[in-house]
This record gives C-alpha cells, structure tokens and sequence, in this order.
C-alpha cells in the first residue's frame, strides 16, 4: 500500500495524470457511441417504481399562496365618491354631525345660526358657507338649518344629501 502511495505522488506519474485520464474519459465516451452500432440499446431499463404527479384536485405547489389579483381590485368602481385633493378651511373642518344648533337669529341683512362644537366654541352659519368636505348650508329658518351635500362619483354622477340641523327647545337635549 506504501508502495502505491509513493509511487503516485512521484513526479513522473503527477505528470502524466492528466493524460491518463483524458484518455479514460475518451475510452468511455467512445464506448457509449459503438454500443449504439451494434444494436444494442443504450436507454436505461424502466423500473416499476416510477411516479407519477396527478395534478386532479390538487393545488398547484409553485403558484403563490398571496395573488397580487386578490390584494387589489379588479377594476374601479364607478359609483366609488371621488375624494377632492382641495385644502379644507374654517367651517369645512367640521362635519354637520360635529355641530349642534344653539341658536338662529333672523334680521333685515339675513338670517345667521349659531352653533357650536364638542369643546363648545361658537361659530356662526350663514346662507351658500361651506359646512364640512361637502356641504353648503342651503336654507335658514326660525327652526331648522338645512345643509346640501354634493358628493361626485367616479363617473361623474352627483349625489346630494340633506343634513338638517334642528333647534333645541328649552328642556330638550
């Protein structure tokens, strides 16, 4: 076995072992070639074990658990209230719910109301002001304030509600 050893790592066989096994790998190549010639056949015998994958009622392994389909919708919704990008101020900061009626007080120049909000500051109301992101207070009375919302869907189509703001009688709440 010491034999063997040394005799490997001698200079002459290191060098020719490059060679050497070039010359097995063509052996090998070529025998491959001339079995085909003679007739035998060089496809490797079938084994009775083989499997098969049938795919019938089963999910697919490769496709993802998480579709970027169902994380986003299909399409937009055409009766979807388009949000306006417009800065809000004064009393388009309060939605009509926010706001109680505490007063309304009608003279020559125009009928006003006063309301108020959950800290219990006073604001005045007056006819065609901007109440909230979509409302314009509509009508003043001796009762009642009347607020329009004006909402635009994604097809252009406008649709109004009515808030209407009724004024406490003493006692009520």
């Amino acid at each position: 076995m010491r034999n063997r050893i040394k005799l490997m790592r001698s200079p002459v066989c290191l060098a020719l072992l490059p060679s050497m096994l070039l010359l097995v790998y063509a052996i090998g190549c070529g025998a491959q070639e001339t079995s085909g010639i003679g007739g035998g056949s060089t496809a490797p015998a079938e084994t009775s074990n083989t499997y098969a994958y049938a795919i019938e009622g089963r999910p697919d392994p490769f496709k993802p658990f998480i579709s970027p389909k169902a994380a986003t919708p299909a399409g937009r919704d055409p009766n979807e209230i388009v949000e306006e990008g417009k800065e809000l101020t004064g009393m388009q900061l309060f939605e009509p719910g926010q706001l109680t009626l505490v007063g309304i007080m009608i003279s020559e120049s125009g009928a006003i109301a006063l309301v108020e909000d959950q800290t219990r500051k006073g604001y005045t109301l007056r006819q065609g002001l901007p109440v909230g992101k979509r409302g314009i207070v509509t009508l003043i009375d001796k009762q009642q304030v009347v607020i329009t919302e004006t909402a635009r869907t994604r097809a252009g189509k406008e649709i109004n509600s009515t808030v209407i703001m009724r004024l406490n009688k003493e006692g009520d709440k």
